[in-house]
């Protein structure tokens, strides 16, 4: 049982390499225990209320201010002035007083009084999306409400019943699936929450690599590698961050949605073993992705930068359907694409695991295709390289010894 004590011995200095180290520990364990928190609560409030906005009622009828008063009545919107023209609320959007405009134009009652559409004019900074969406959601809720009211007004002579069937032809209700609220939250964090596993396996095994090819470069050999095959490597240092992010993991994807009331609809079994192969995936591609860290910094100026790209193409944030075919394979390298979308279907929308086998299969296709880079290249780096690592090394000793005597 000669493999198994190597492989314990691995993984033993591993972990204790990991624990350690003070640039490692902050990407294994202060990036992943803070950044979840710090983007839960940022959008904690899931959407925008009372936006700040200005009027231009031109027609200053009783019609025009009933549309505003209940404008003004819902969550999202907040009038907080009336100008006489469109110069004077430009002004107070460029100076951030508001950030939406309600136009009324002067012949609004005399299209309605002719029978004739009339029409509201919205504008918005956008500034953010956020408030011209809850702008316009409000806007025309209340328009809807307010065309329901004049069609039934105009119906003379008709009864209760005639009058409801006529206001309401065809009933409808508009239930939000999945996200109720609509919310930035609900929407977002549980794709962060993946990526943020992936990121920080990536940045956090790249400098543990680095530093070993810099000491490698400088013929100084650690302990524990001496004597171990690659795959014993391969293994040993595998197991020790698959022990880390194993609790990592129950700490993002148990706690940081249950203390923000996110969703969390699925079957903790289904999760469990869809996650699995998520970490083995990331764990498999981060120490692939090693083999170009020559040192302890490379990793932080390459891939820090691209997580927003990953979580466009990832189809989250932007329709599948509208990803160019060129960048949808590209995202397929990345087990944070397959990643976000299970763990979205699982955790948001109640799925099990026949719902996601495409996610899962990609997910353990990558698993198997970089495990196999992954033992290739310490291969190469333990296997090839260790007799004149180990030559250099002992001839730097021996020159040390005898400048010593």
């Amino acid at each position: 049982m000669k493999w198994l004590h190597n492989i314990l011995e691995v993984f033993r200095e591993e972990l204790h390499n990991s624990i350690f180290d003070e640039g490692v520990i902050v990407f294994f364990f202060v990036v992943p225990l803070l950044y979840p928190l710090l983007y839960a609560y940022l959008y904690g409030h899931e959407t925008v209320r009372e936006v700040p906005t200005v009027v231009v009622d031109l027609a200053n009828s009783t019609t025009s201010r009933e549309f505003l008063r209940k404008v003004d009545a819902t969550a999202d919107v907040e009038i907080v002035g009336h100008c006489a023209d469109m110069q004077e609320a430009k002004d107070l959007i460029h100076r951030r007083k508001a950030h939406c405009l309600i136009y009324i134009p002067v012949e609004f009652d005399y299209a309605l009084m002719e029978g004739r559409q009339a029409v509201v004019e919205l504008y918005s900074d956008m500034g953010s999306m956020l408030y011209y969406k809850a702008v316009l959601a409000s806007c025309t809720e209340v328009s809807l409400a307010m065309n329901q009211d004049i069609k039934t007004q105009r119906l003379v002579g008709a009864t209760e019943k005639q009058a409801s069937t006529f206001a309401y032809p065809i009933k409808y209700e508009y239930v939000p699936m999945f996200n109720t609220q609509s919310g930035f939250a609900t929407f977002l964090i549980p794709a962060v929450l993946v990526m943020v596993i992936q990121q920080t396996m990536v940045l956090g095994i790249g400098m543990m690599a680095g530093e070993e090819t810099e000491k490698k470069r400088r013929g100084i050999l650690e302990p524990h590698v001496i004597g171990k095959k690659p795959i014993e490597m391969l293994f040993g240092k595998s197991a020790a961050y698959l022990a880390i992010y194993a609790v990592i993991s129950a700490y993002v994807f148990c706690l940081v949605p249950r203390w923000f009331h996110l969703a969390q609809i699925g079957h903790w079994t289904d999760l469990v073993a869809f996650l699995f192969p998520y970490l083995l995936a990331c764990l498999f591609f981060s120490m692939t992705l090693s083999g170009i860290a020559h040192n302890r910094e490379v990793f932080i100026i390459i891939f820090v930068f691209v997580s927003v790209p990953l979580l466009f193409i990832s189809g989250i944030s932007w329709p599948t359907c509208s990803v160019p075919e060129f960048w949808k394979v590209v995202s397929w390298l990345f087990p944070s694409t397959f990643g976000i979308n299970g763990y979205v279907k699982i955790n948001s929308m109640g799925a099990v695991l026949r719902d996601v086998k495409p996610e899962l299969i990609g997910l353990w296709i990558q698993t198997i295709v970089y495990g196999i880079t992954a033992w290739l290249l310490y291969y190469r780096s333990y296997g090839k390289h260790l007799k004149d690592i180990i030559e250099v090394a002992e001839e730097r000793l021996q020159a040390r010894w005898a400048d010593y005597l």
